[in-house]
């Protein structure tokens, strides 16, 4: 299953296969930072909203695609924000990959990552530093980096087959 998470409130993309979208169409809450999904309830987010499902949905999916506008170099809010209440994907455990300490992952899946960005008059420091946060997220979820870019406009990743 294909997850994308975007923070277009209407998208309309082109997607093949299966595949289920977080998009930016309902008020979520913030993670409180309780860690009630590692001790009260292991791998499930305590606060019921619309997205308590995210962190099962990423350890299900074959492939996570981000869809954001670059906000200095890095996701948008909304992202972020549904990217914290993935949390309980991880383990409240750490082990040293690639000699860096990192969470112990919950699920036993490895899944592709993909980026896209959009945004008017991107610098090239934007466009790296956003290259390295998901890198860095990648290293965090344990998931393969599968491509990153930068548009323009969000109409432009429309028109992309996902």
């Amino acid at each position: 299953m294909k997850l994308i998470l975007t923070d277009l409130q209407n998208p309309s993309l082109s997607v093949s296969g299966e595949h289920k979208i977080y998009k930016n169409d309902t008020e979520i809450h913030s993670c409180t930072g309780c860690f009630g999904c590692w001790t009260k309830t292991p791998g499930k987010c305590l606060i019921k909203d619309a997205t308590n499902q995210f962190a099962e949905d990423l350890g299900k999916c074959t492939e996570f695609i981000i869809i954001s506008r670059c906000l200095y170099g890095t996701v948008s809010p909304f992202v972020k924000k549904m990217q914290d209440r993935g949390i309980p994907h991880l383990l409240p455990f750490f082990l040293i990959r690639n000699k860096e300490m990192h969470h112990k992952i919950r699920y036993d899946n490895i899944f592709t990552l993909s980026a896209y960005f959009y945004g008017q008059d991107l610098s090239d420091d934007e466009k790296a530093t956003a290259r390295e946060v998901i890198m860095r997220n990648s290293l965090n979820l344990n998931a393969r980096v599968k491509e990153i870019q930068f548009f323009t406009d969000a109409k432009q990743i429309e028109e992309k087959s996902l």
